[in-house]
């Protein structure tokens, strides 16, 4: 009979201290391929030791906002609100935007669900074609997480404007966007439109909780009266204006991922592992024992992640250049 893991396991990645306690003979350090997080972050500065004895600087808030805006396309920066990371920017969501009925794009990313259950418990649905939405909440997330799932720009942004025009709400959730920037609707004016931004994924940088959101002018005004006047730390703040002014970082950075995916995906062919999905920040597979191989990736100190409703799935973030070999050997291991 298949192990079953870890109920938290099942929740979301990065229950590294859980999986440790579960498994107090594997060996250290762990590799943590949970999430789908850059492992090659962004290395510039943190905020200085004074910035830390003070209430942040309101005008570094409008720079970042404005730094930001300018990486995501959109023309005016008043659209965009920093937030403590896209995950807060979600739960929020459901006071802000007027909850009726609420749809959601099937599969996907267990907060969205958690976020407006409570809201909405008779009238929260999911369903597989965003086109057939009738609610009057569309959430989608793009790409998909867990599996990667695309939908393109332009399908996006006609079906945000005849929802608009019919007095609903679309949420579009790009925390994996900037490895794709092409599906990306957040420079789009649309009205009843609002897309939630990560910086943590992309820029490697989980910790420092810092994300956004895009939306039309009044939806910025509530959210920045709902999270006050120092929504994100100095070191959100320092990190973000150096990240989101490093251009040539980014373009790199994307070709970089992309690599590493495409070596990932060979990796795990080679253990008979065929990839399903993913992004260029995590890679799906499925397999029959992904339950009872998630637990034996454990026992060797490499933390994955399952998926309580797919036991037949298993998805990898991507290894640090030098974690792969680790990488390597411990899957050749587990499989031979």
């Amino acid at each position: 009979m298949a192990s079953v893991p870890t109920i938290g396991a099942f929740r979301h990645g990065g229950r590294l201290r859980e999986a440790m306690a579960a498994h107090p003979d594997a060996p250290r350090p762990w590799l943590d391929l949970s999430t789908g997080i850059n492992p090659e972050p962004w290395s510039g500065p943190r905020a200085p030791a004074h910035a830390l004895t003070r209430l942040p600087d309101p005008q570094a808030l409008n720079d970042l906002e404005a730094l930001a805006a300018r990486a995501f396309g959109v023309a005016d920066p008043g659209r965009v609100v920093a937030v403590s990371g896209a995950e807060a920017a979600l739960r929020l969501l459901p006071g802000l935007i007027d909850n009726g009925s609420v749809a959601l794009l099937a599969p996907i990313y267990g907060g969205h669900l958690e976020a407006w259950g409570p809201a909405s418990p008779s009238l929260v649905a999911t369903l597989d074609d965003p086109r057939i939405a009738r609610a009057d909440v569309l959430i989608v997330v793009n790409p998909n997480n867990p599996d990667g799932r695309r939908i393109e720009r332009e399908v996006l942004a006609e079906l945000a404007v005849e929802r608009s025009d019919r007095g609903l709400w679309t949420v579009v959730d790009e925390s994996f966007v900037e490895v794709a920037p092409e599906l990306s609707v957040a420079d789009l004016e649309i009205d009843r439109l609002v897309t939630l931004r990560s910086f943590g994924k992309f820029y490697g940088l989980p910790g420092a909780r810092l994300g956004f959101t895009i939306g039309n002018k009044m939806f910025g005004r509530n959210i920045r009266a709902l999270i006050g006047d120092w929504p994100v730390g100095a070191d959100a703040l320092a990190l973000g204006l150096g990240a989101y002014a490093d251009e040539a970082w980014r373009a790199s950075t994307r070709a970089t991922l992309a690599a590493r995916a495409r070596e990932v995906d060979a990796v795990l062919a080679d253990v008979g592992l065929q990839t399903v999905g993913g992004c260029d920040l995590f890679r799906l597979v499925e397999v029959a024992d992904a339950h009872d191989l998630f637990t034996r990736l454990c026992g060797l100190g490499v933390l994955t992640r399952p998926f309580a409703d797919r036991p037949d799935r298993l998805r990898f973030g991507l290894p640090s250049r030098n974690d792969f070999r680790r990488f390597e050997e411990v899957l050749q291991a587990v499989r031979s």
